[in-house]
């Protein structure tokens, strides 16, 4: 038996449907996992990793959990940084002490730093990662290789990798995890069979919400707040994020009643780190006002402003990741607001 956690709904259907593809050898060596992030798509690509590699699973069962290869696999550390080195070298295989057949790669560790990943994936990890796979598994089942998040490889490592992609061996599976798979070449997309994740129904996301101990009534606000996405709700449940929004609607309020001022909420957007996320909550505040619009000439103006004030918004979040003073910035977008009455 897996001892991996219990999976969520929507991540037990993937995981049933590769899991049927494999274990009936239709499953190519190529894999894409794609969908919005925080659906457990690395979850479920583990969990078919232990499948993959076990060597005592019964026909149509999960892992066995307690063979060699599963022992080795469950016995990686959680907690260790999986990276590989700025010399392309891989640092340890899905964790340490990990399994000899199965292998990861995500952003590289910075030359100028061992603790700042790069935000890409590089031509050399690719590179290192093929070979891995051209040698003869050392528990003699398959080999498994995996990259997270494979829309962060660069153009050099895509190319890299259509070889490893264009000359399968027996045995050997490639799985790119892809939040925004769009971003990937369509050459390498062409030779990945796809395992797509999508947001599971309103209902399912609920009651999923509410066996993670969520109350009723915040895990519909949450919800709603992350347009659906269950994963992200309880993400902003649990780490207090669903309050700050609360914060913003409240800042957005205080600032369009004359009872707040542009300057004052800037300074304290500006000294919170989480200033994007402030800023994504008040463009999509100002999205769900513009949605509940009434119908009518003077609606249809107001609309128009909250459109224009939304898509400032996202311009002001990406210009805050340059030099420029954030308070300055945020304290124009905020002045703006104030007209979208």
């Amino acid at each position: 038996m897996s001892l991996l956690p219990a999976f969520a709904p929507w991540q037990q259907r993937a995981h049933d449907q590769a899991a049927e593809a494999l274990d009936a050898g239709r499953m190519g060596h190529a894999l894409l996992f794609a969908g919005p992030a925080r659906l457990g798509k690395r979850a479920v690509a583990e969990r078919l990793a232990q499948r993959a590699l076990c060597q005592a699973r019964a026909p149509g069962q999960d892992a066995c959990g307690s063979c060699r290869s599963c022992t080795l696999f469950l016995s990686r550390s959680q907690s260790d940084p999986v990276e590989v080195r700025p010399d392309g070298t891989l640092a340890h295989p899905f964790g340490k002490p990990g399994h000899p057949d199965a292998w990861f790669i995500g952003y590289a560790i910075n030359d100028k730093s061992p603790y700042k990943p790069r935000t890409e994936i590089i031509i050399d990890q690719v590179r290192t990662l093929s070979e891995k796979l051209s040698l003869t598994p050392q528990l003699g089942g398959a080999q498994v290789a995996l990259i997270d998040p494979a829309d962060a490889m660069n153009h050099a490592a895509c190319n890299g990798l259509l070889k490893t992609l264009e000359e399968p061996q027996p045995g050997r599976y490639l799985w790119l995890v892809a939040s925004d798979p769009a971003r990937l070449p369509a050459t390498i997309r062409s030779r990945c069979q796809v395992l797509e994740f999508r947001l599971p129904p309103a209902s399912e996301a609920k009651a999923w919400l509410q066996a993670q101990g969520h109350p009723v009534a915040a895990a519909a606000e949450a919800l709603a707040a992350a347009r659906g996405h269950p994963g992200l709700a309880d993400a902003w449940l649990r780490d207090g994020s669903l309050a700050m929004r609360r914060e913003v609607a409240r800042d957005l309020d205080g600032l369009r009643r004359g009872t707040a001022s542009p300057s004052a909420v800037a300074q304290a957007w500006s000294a919170d780190e989480q200033v994007g996320l402030r800023l994504r909550f008040a463009a999509d505040l100002a999205l769900d006002e513009a949605a509940a619009a009434a119908p009518g000439l003077t609606a249809a103006g107001r609309t128009r402003r909250l459109a224009a004030w939304f898509d400032a918004a996202n311009r002001t979040a990406a210009l805050l990741r340059s030099t420029v003073r954030s308070d300055l910035a945020l304290a124009e977008l905020l002045l703006a607001w104030q007209e979208t009455r």
